[in-house]
């Protein structure tokens, strides 16, 4: 529909214990975008490719969508699992964030390991790329992919979030 009227998005502001996070939710309660206020050019960008025609209102996330949030950067590191979440891209990027979601809490991944599961073991700088472009930050676990060598890699939310995610959810990175 060319001529169709831009979607309105909410925009909440949710206080966790490594900064706020910006948690875009559409009318049906599914979340599109999330990522720290710090990174708030990154996430409109990114939202901006995944739905070019939205508006979006400061307001409150559907309370449910609030809650697990909340719940999981307060110990139930489970409670982002049956978050609804919409995006765009590729049939390639949703494929690899389909992955990132069935990597449980408390585990990680290598990008090699990534690219194997999306069935294109060769295509790890894809699914690393992929994984860069991820709009929704903790809910699509991309924090939990790392060298292949155990070390922490790149993260857009900073490499200190990444180490307390982890922590958070019960995996210990050296230095």
């Amino acid at each position: 529909m060319r001529n169709a009227p831009p979607e309105t998005l909410t925009l909440d502001r949710v206080a966790t214990p490594v900064g706020e996070v910006l948690l875009v939710t559409d009318g049906e309660g599914a979340v599109r975008a999330l990522d720290f206020s710090d990174y708030e050019a990154r996430m409109l960008r990114l939202l901006g490719r995944h739905s070019p025609a939205f508006t979006l209102d400061e307001g409150r996330a559907p309370e449910r969508v609030r809650r697990a949030v909340e719940a999981y950067f307060t110990g139930d590191v489970r409670a982002l699992d049956g978050v609804t979440v919409k995006t765009g891209g590729t049939a390639f990027q949703r494929t690899v964030w389909a992955a990132l979601r069935a990597i449980p809490a408390g585990q990680t991944r290598s990008y090699g390991q990534l690219a194997a599961a999306v069935g294109s073991p060769r295509a790890v700088r894809a699914a690393g790329l992929a994984n860069g472009q991820n709009p929704i930050a903790v809910i699509v676990p991309c924090h939990r992919v790392i060298g292949a060598n155990g070390a922490l890699t790149g993260y857009a939310g900073g490499l200190e979030r990444k180490r307390w995610l982890l922590n958070h959810e019960g995996v210990t990175i050296g230095s």
